[in-house]
């Protein structure tokens, strides 16, 4: 649905464009896991949803890369438990469409292990009916 979606540095909108953890909010929001308002980056959506970390990654949960401090600095949606979805290729000098382009830059799919370094699983849609 976002696929292809430019990359912009804070961004949490679909037409303006996301960011890792924009995408994410956005999809979280959209099926009522977090509420409206309120900003997030990736280390605050796993500080909430880190009681629901699993072993073994499937669809819909989320991937969190981890710098050398175990603080999570990038997330993605996983499509199964080897590939997701993320909003990738950007940085803090991507803030419009034209940088998204020059920096390959958009929401795109990716191997999990496109990354290196630690990572943490957690399934947002546990204990859900």
């Amino acid at each position: 649905m976002f696929l292809g979606t430019p990359y912009r540095w804070g961004g949490d909108d679909p037409m303006a464009g996301f960011d890792c953890s924009g995408l994410a909010i956005e999809v979280l929001r959209a099926f009522g896991r977090l509420a409206q308002g309120g900003d997030y980056t990736a280390n605050d959506l796993l500080t909430i949803f880190r009681p629901n970390k699993v072993d073994v990654g499937y669809e819909g949960c989320l991937c969190f890369y981890l710098d050398s401090s175990g603080r999570a600095v990038h997330v993605v949606i996983l499509v199964n438990e080897h590939f997701a979805i993320g909003a990738d290729g950007g940085g803090s000098g991507t803030n419009t469409p034209g940088d998204a382009v020059a920096q390959n830059a958009f929401v795109k799919i990716r191997p999990v292990d496109y990354r290196p370094g630690p990572r943490v699983i957690v399934d947002p849609w546990k204990g859900l009916a």
